[in-house]
């Protein structure tokens, strides 16, 4: 990598970052890498965003297929490495969760069902668009990833950051936890 490259890398790597396994179910098998590009994107519709290179297997996958998106925890290290797959040893092979519809990661933080809603090309990596069709968020630790590394989440103690924001937890803002699943459109 060019060393301009590779200084752009370094100080992109400085914004931290959730990690997630965005998979996808071709032929009876599931596929899957690991994705650190992943946002929201609208509540209406429900729109989310994965960045993946153009030059992953994944990505040749994607397109018009349903997808989901895994956002690990902070315990799931193995999982990310083993979906990253640098030539690294090969970690245990991920649990999943019986009867999803789409592959879904036994202990996942928060995992989403997408339905494909458009794909943007963007220079060595494709945007692709998911309109969310069920979640469910089960709460814990996130996995983080920072300068190149992979960790968890040092919180601060209280709720202080939250404190008179509409965003908080106390305005509803956020889902209800204790792990309940969610489908858009059946409420």
């Amino acid at each position: 990598m060019a060393t301009l490259e590779r200084a752009l890398r370094d100080a992109l790597g400085q914004f931290a970052t959730g990690v997630t396994v965005v998979t996808v179910r071709v032929d009876g098998g599931v596929h899957g890498a690991t994705v650190g590009s992943f946002t929201s994107v609208s509540l209406r519709p429900p729109l989310v965003l994965v960045s993946l290179n153009r030059a992953s297997r994944l990505c040749a996958l994607l397109p018009g297929a349903p997808f989901a998106v895994n956002v690990l925890g902070a315990h799931q290290r193995d999982t990310a490495l083993h979906f990253a797959n640098r030539g690294l040893p090969v970690h245990p092979d991920p649990r999943w969760t019986p009867g999803a519809a789409l592959p879904w990661l036994d202990g996942a933080v928060a995992r989403f069902s997408c339905e494909p809603w458009g794909a943007l090309e963007a220079g060595d990596h494709v945007l692709y668009l998911g309109r969310v069709t069920q979640f469910e968020a089960a709460g814990g630790d996130p996995l983080v990833f920072h300068g190149g590394a992979l960790g968890g989440l040092a919180r601060p103690a209280g709720r202080g950051a939250w404190v008179g924001s509409l965003d908080g937890p106390e305005y509803g803002a956020w889902a209800p936890g204790g792990g309940a699943a969610f489908s858009p459109g059946a409420a």
